[in-house]
């Protein structure tokens, strides 16, 4: 695994939208503020040329110009570092435009982002076995004042650690609109961490009125997971499974030594949606080698369809591995989201109340 150099005191911070750009209300005035914040911060800054750009079809521009910038950006000596514009919906089509090959013969640079990013954060792991990170994108720093995740996720951008806890409360329905662009995080919530145990111990209601699992009624637990750190949204990786840009059961073959921790969220999917993903990759045998799973709180949270909620769309297909699952946890759309190193050995931890993720570089 290839891992990049850490961003230092007065490195360069280069932004790219191979995805939706920072062209409108609120994005524009949130990115034009992080930007101000980062360059207070000491950093200097290379916008890509796509990040004002609204003229693409659920990305910024034409795929060609934008799967050009990623790599041009990627491979440049310019910038020390990567931050994503925006999450969008239909990165997957600049992927032909992209020089997978060039940019895995380039020195490593850390890449951040999130939802339809998992395109580039996934890919760079699966398919040049280099490390990216799964975090915010770059007008999320625009807020004020910074939520702990973003403290977070640039503690990690300069290697100033490699472990981060849980949040306590979590962001059911935000307040940043056009009118209100620099809003932070509307943490209303409770963060309430579900698990499921390999001896049946679990703490959902809906699994344990099946009968097949068990409430833990005495003590506090020790849950630890260890393996190497794999995932993203669960929309954009059901669209690679299968295509070209699938290596998955290649890449998890280079490491089962390690064992695979897989980290899963989703977006648009509703329950059924979430089932249906979860079987495709479990089929193609996305999931051997695998130590556990973190999956986080799905933006359709709470919904319930024809008996199934959240969890069982989940675990039901994955029981059969009989592995730690942490469910709840802060990845992904309902925010604050912890950043990930997408392909770096993790061991989390969890006394069934919090939890911990420590990453290791190797």
């Amino acid at each position: 695994m290839r891992y990049p150099d850490f961003l230092t005191q007065n490195g360069t911070i280069g932004f790219v939208a191979p995805s939706f750009g920072c062209a409108t209300e609120p994005y524009k005035s949130a990115f034009d503020n992080a930007q101000r914040k980062w360059k207070e911060a000491g950093y200097k800054l290379l916008p890509g040329p796509n990040c004002y750009v609204q003229e693409g079809i659920g990305i910024s521009n034409t795929p060609e110009k934008c799967g050009a910038e990623l790599t041009e950006y990627y491979c440049s000596t310019q910038n020390d570092v990567l931050i994503s514009c925006g999450g969008g919906e239909l990165m997957c089509e600049i992927l032909d435009y992209v020089d997978f090959e060039k940019i895995g013969q380039a020195n490593p640079k850390w890449y951040m982002g999130y939802s339809d990013n998992t395109n580039m954060t996934f890919l760079l792991t699966t398919l040049c076995d280099t490390a990216s990170i799964y975090g915010p994108c770059a007008a999320a720093f625009g807020m004020e004042p910074w939520h702990k995740s973003l403290r977070d996720a640039m503690d990690l951008l300069t290697g100033r650690s490699l472990r981060f806890e849980g949040y306590d409360m979590w962001e059911k329905e935000s307040l940043k609109d056009e009118e209100h662009p620099l809003m932070p995080y509307n943490v209303t919530e409770p963060s309430v961490i579900k698990y499921i145990l390999p001896d049946g111990k679990t703490n959902i209601e809906s699994l344990r009125a099946t009968n097949r699992y068990d409430a833990q009624e005495n003590g506090a637990l020790s849950i630890n997971l260890s393996g190497r750190l794999l995932g993203g949204c669960m929309d954009c990786l059901v669209n690679l499974l299968g295509t070209k840009y699938d290596k998955v059961c290649d890449f998890t073959e280079r490491y089962k030594a390690d064992g695979i921790l897989w980290f899963l969220e989703s977006c648009d999917l509703n329950v059924m949606s979430i089932r249906r993903a979860m079987w495709q990759m479990e089929h193609a045998g996305w999931f051997q080698h695998c130590n556990g799973f973190l999956i986080g709180r799905p933006l359709c949270y709470g919904q319930e369809m024809m008996g199934l909620d959240q969890y069982q769309a989940v675990y039901e297909m994955i029981r059969k591995y009989n592995v730690p699952v942490l469910m709840d946890i802060d990845i992904g759309h309902l925010s604050p989201m912890m950043p990930l190193v997408n392909g770096s050995m993790a061991h989390v931890f969890s006394d069934g109340t919090n939890y911990s993720v420590e990453m290791s570089l190797r």
